[in-house]
């Protein structure tokens, strides 16, 4: 079984999700997104590390308001970037050595199966690079600046991606290591593909949502709802914080 350390992006500025909550730290039936999506992989025997990463500011605010959380989780907090590949950059320097897959997570996907991170684990362990997506079922098109639309796009072949996006280590790490100044990758898959390294894709489904505004808060609040997640035996948890941010 390889060993995975697992890094969470949490350092975005979220301007669409508006209010005076970021993202990751909005509750979520009771408890902060970016912990729910944590909880997704501490339990996890192949996973050896975890490492949050948050903008500079909010760092010291973050260590002590969910000191517990960290503490019991065993959570390691970093400094992240003003982009999303920045802060993976960062956090790429606390991996520790023991870990052989590297697996990046966004904060604020906390609707994930255990069979599908099973899955995009063990494809990475084979290929070397997989990411989940889901396939584009609806009627897909380009618009222009003014609204108008230009043209329908063909959706054969075409996937949303999705994370856990998972990595050898070797093949991340040299990925970033060749990322050129003002390249601005969206993901952690297209600095890899960049890379030349091809990357799979594992199916999920849009139950995988990534919140982006107070909208899809209701719908992660009744998605969660309908998966049931097993046991994999005792989770370490803390007290959580239930004060506003």
């Amino acid at each position: 079984m390889s060993k995975v350390a697992v890094i969470i992006p949490a350092a975005g500025a979220g301007k669409r999700f508006g209010g005076d909550v970021k993202k990751p730290f909005a509750q979520l039936d009771g408890r902060p997104i970016f912990i729910r999506s944590i909880e997704l992989f501490i339990s996890r025997p192949d996973v050896c590390q975890v490492i949050l990463a948050v903008a500079p500011d909010d760092y010291d605010v973050v260590r002590e308001k969910y000191a517990a959380n960290l503490m019991f989780m065993n959570i390691k907090l970093v400094r992240g970037g003003e982009e999303r590949y920045a802060s993976v950059q960062a956090a790429l320097q606390a991996v520790v050595d023991e870990a052989e897959l590297i697996c990046v997570h966004d904060a604020v996907r906390p609707c994930v199966l255990d069979s599908w991170i099973d899955a995009v684990f063990a494809e990475a362990g084979k290929s070397g690079a997989a990411i989940l997506a889901s396939r584009l079922t609806g009627t897909i098109k380009r618009a222009s600046d003014a609204g108008v639309i230009d043209q329908t796009v063909p959706r054969a072949g075409l996937w949303e991606a999705q994370t856990p996006q998972v990595f050898r280590r070797k093949i991340l790490c040299e990925a970033y290591a060749a990322l050129k100044p003002g390249s601005a990758p969206t993901d952690d898959a297209q600095v890899v593909e960049l890379s030349g390294h091809p990357v799979a894709v594992v199916e999920a489904d849009r139950r995988n949502l990534k919140i982006t505004s107070p909208a899809d808060m209701a719908v992660a609040g009744a998605v969660l709802k309908t998966m049931s997640r097993p046991a994999r035996g005792p989770a370490p948890r803390g007290p959580f914080e239930e004060a506003q941010w």
